[in-house]
């Protein structure tokens, strides 16, 4: 298997006020821009599992992938392993991992190899022990029902448990389930400062997936009248751009890939506004720029 470049369908849910497209539209969307897969989201608009009950409800999505020659890679479970502790009586964890069940359920009806989720967050420095523990439960839960499926199930490294490349691996490590792999993403890593090639080096044997996004930095200030001048904020805002015009370093990521022997799917998304605003032309260029620059990262361009 090569590294196959991937559309997410997040990019078209209108989560952020851009243009919105049906599941179905959307696979044909990635067909027309040129992509070979897609990922797409688990929640409304597009996968909900209260939308799609049972395998046969599940039909013109696989029709619609099937005339387009498009494969589906992944779908995309929204998950926060540690949210609810404020009302520790309700089964939070058992709720999520039900919820992994059934997107595993419609990954399996619609031929995805994997299912993506995210670990939980943990912003206070007195629970950090607790939320690690809740996701190594939950993570071990959640990849033995994937596994009845016959679907992977992939950590992205997005939220507070685990982020950092060091924590993510320490992560995986814990949970030690064969059936959860890694799904490192460059912008995490970078929007930290972290070494991109080293990182995808050394986490490439454990991959099933990337997802690819690009920034610019903008700095923030706040006047302060008494001194006339202006104090410097942290962090910077970001803003996301087409793939290659921001200042994620991609090559070095993908050097660290290719020298790592990963192979799996490469994913590009629009998961937060993006400069030029939500227009669906402004999402096709993005989308079919972000295509190109995929092809010579690929390519080791």
């Amino acid at each position: 298997m090569a590294m196959i470049p991937t559309l997410f369908s997040v990019s078209y849910a209108g989560q952020w006020g851009q243009a919105t497209l049906s599941v179905v539209d959307f696979i044909r969307k990635a067909k027309a821009l040129g992509y070979s897969a897609v990922e797409i989201g688990g929640k409304r608009p597009h996968l909900s599992p209260l939308d799609y009950p049972d395998d046969a409800s599940l039909e013109p999505i696989r029709r619609a992938a099937r005339e387009c020659g498009i494969e589906i890679a992944t779908i995309a479970a929204y998950t926060d392993f540690t949210a609810g502790r404020e009302s520790p009586e309700v089964p939070q964890v058992e709720i999520q991992v039900a919820y992994v069940r059934e997107l595993a359920r419609i990954a399996r009806g619609l031929g995805a190899k994997i299912v993506r989720v995210f670990s939980g967050y943990s912003r206070e420095a007195a629970t950090i022990g607790a939320d690690w523990g809740r996701c190594m439960t939950a993570l071990r839960a959640a990849a033995d029902e994937a596994e009845k499926f016959g679907v992977v199930l992939g950590l992205q490294n997005h939220h507070d448990v685990g982020v950092s490349v060091e924590g993510y691996e320490e992560l995986l490590s814990d949970v030690g389930h064969p059936n959860l792999k890694a799904m490192l993403d460059p912008w995490s890593v970078a929007l930290q400062g972290g070494d991109l090639y080293e990182s995808a080096n050394r986490m490439a044997p454990r991959m099933v997936q990337t997802t690819l996004a690009d920034y610019v930095r903008i700095e923030r200030f706040a006047y302060e009248p008494a001194l006339v001048n202006y104090r410097r904020l942290e962090p910077p805002l970001v803003r996301a751009v087409p793939l290659g015009e921001g200042f994620i370093d991609l090559a070095a990521f993908f050097a660290g890939l290719r020298e790592g022997g990963f192979t799996g799917y490469v994913a590009y998304e629009m998961c937060s506004p993006l400069r030029g605003g939500g227009s669906m032309e402004n999402l096709d260029r993005a989308a079919s720029k972000s295509l190109d620059v995929i092809r010579r990262l690929i390519g080791g361009a």
